[in-house]
């Protein structure tokens, strides 16, 4: 009985021992586990750097080209506003010229058509004249013709100036046709005669009054 004690006591001390010896590769098996996931991770982790450097580089080319497209298309409307502007521009210059020609060729429409009823006057003053030999009637009409004339130019802003007989010799109204001696000694430098009345429109002398100077 002795003996089977002891043969247990060994069988126990030696599985045991089998048990411990058993156990030691799993544990050296778990550190090569640990090590093989440490440098899984550690690429995985190098990947993953690798892979956002890669991001950052496309997100920055893509942000230059954005830029690049930007400043391409803010070109590309300046030159149209450019564009429109000269054409307006040109526009503008051809009407503004097309009014000057128009301006100036209707210039004096108002004034003709205000001459108008004149011109009537006269053809009915030679109308009456054929059919009338009352030459008193006629002075008259031709009289009033007159009158309703200078009306119609002074409302056009013609004045004629006052007579300068008598008046000293003014180069501001007068042109000096010729000088003759002065019939008296007050009479020197002054106007003794007046050929031709003056005339002004809008207060600028338009014609000089032609006028005889004494000496």
């Amino acid at each position: 009985m002795c003996h089977a004690i002891s043969l247990g006591k060994q069988f126990a001390k030696g599985y045991c021992a089998d048990s411990n010896t058993r156990k030691m590769p799993k544990k050296k098996l778990n550190k090569e586990q640990e090590e093989e996931e440490k440098e899984v991770q550690e690429t995985k982790e190098t990947q993953d750097i690798a892979e956002e450097q890669v991001l950052e580089q496309e997100q920055e080319q893509v942000i230059e080209l954005s830029r690049e497209e930007q400043l391409e298309k803010e070109v590309a409307e300046l030159k149209d506003k450019h564009l429109r502007m000269f054409a307006e521009f040109e526009n503008f210059k051809k009407r503004t010229a097309k009014e000057r020609i128009d301006l100036f060729r209707n210039a004096g429409l108002d004034f003709f058509e205000s001459m108008l009823p004149i011109l009537d006057d006269f053809d009915r003053a030679s109308k009456h004249r054929e059919e009338s030999d009352n030459t008193e009637e006629l002075a008259k009409g031709i009289v009033l013709i007159q009158s309703k004339l200078i009306g119609i130019l002074e409302q056009k802003g013609l004045k004629s100036m006052e007579s300068s007989i008598g008046k000293a010799f003014d180069t501001d109204f007068h042109e000096a046709i010729t000088q003759i001696p002065a019939p008296s000694k007050d009479m020197k430098g002054k106007v003794i005669d007046e050929t031709e009345k003056g005339y002004l429109l809008n207060d600028k002398v338009i014609r000089y009054a032609k006028v005889v100077v004494g000496q």
